[in-house]
């Protein structure tokens, strides 16, 4: 009995990762052991950047919220306790939002804990 081979299955399983390739340079976008490497690094590299974005972003709110905290007087520590001890259901993205575009209605929630 003759030997089966699915060429058509294979082809497009490879022309499918040199599309995700599509972009990268020199042979990492069109020779498909390098760019079989390359896109499956790089799924890699998206996979745990999705979670450390999340990491960066709540970063980056605490350091807007301790500045503006700071301007009135508390740190960023104070601030958040007295927040949870008066059961204000904002969460650090709101804050920081209101810290850098609303400096206003930041001061309010500053009056409302002391």
């Amino acid at each position: 009995m003759p030997r089966s081979v699915n060429s058509v299955a294979k082809r497009a399983r490879r022309k499918k990762v040199l599309k995700q390739a599509k972009g990268y340079f020199g042979r990492r976008k069109n020779v498909w052991t390098v760019a079989k490497n390359a896109v499956d690094k790089a799924m890699l590299y998206a996979f745990r950047d999705r979670r450390n974005k999340k990491r960066s972003f709540r970063a980056l709110w605490i350091m807007r919220i301790n500045a503006a905290a700071r301007l009135h007087g508390m740190s960023y520590s104070e601030f958040i306790g007295k927040i949870k001890s008066k059961n204000i259901e904002l969460n650090r993205k709101v804050l920081a939002d209101l810290a850098m575009n609303n400096p206003e209605a930041f001061k309010a929630v500053v009056d409302k804990i002391n």
